[in-house]
């Protein structure tokens, strides 16, 4: 997809074509400011074509609280017993880490403090 191969651009279907898209992308910016007129719009289109498809085939998808919590525990390198404070008893951090029980609203309150995110991951 150079610029001056005559393809006309068209919606990305597969991962294939968006990395083709995106190194020919790479190719046209490294001209910078002696990018054409022309040039410059068929990089916005090809811009705009790959964040299309990204945002609908890459989306993160929302992940559960326990995994959530879970990931923050090892990116923070703590273990269970660290976060005593927050749900009571070793015994209840170990059951909300099994998914049982839910975490509450209290407990969703302390873990946002705790690890400074917002409460919203929880749900």
């Amino acid at each position: 997809m150079r610029p001056c191969s005559g393809t006309l651009p068209a919606v990305i279907r597969s991962e294939a074509e968006n990395e083709r898209l995106i190194r020919a992308l790479a190719e046209l910016d490294r001209k910078g400011i002696r990018m054409s007129a022309a040039e410059r719009r068929l990089a916005d289109l090809w811009t705009l074509l790959i964040e299309d498809f990204e945002e609908k085939h890459c989306a993160l998808k929302p992940a559960d609280p326990v995994t959530v919590l879970n990931e923050l525990i090892e990116a923070n390198g703590l273990k269970q017993k660290d976060l005593t404070d927050i749900f009571g008893t070793p015994s209840i951090v170990s059951e909300v880490l099994s998914g049982q029980p839910k975490l509450t609203t209290e407990h969703i309150r302390k873990l946002s403090r705790r690890f400074h995110v917002s409460p919203e991951i929880f749900f």
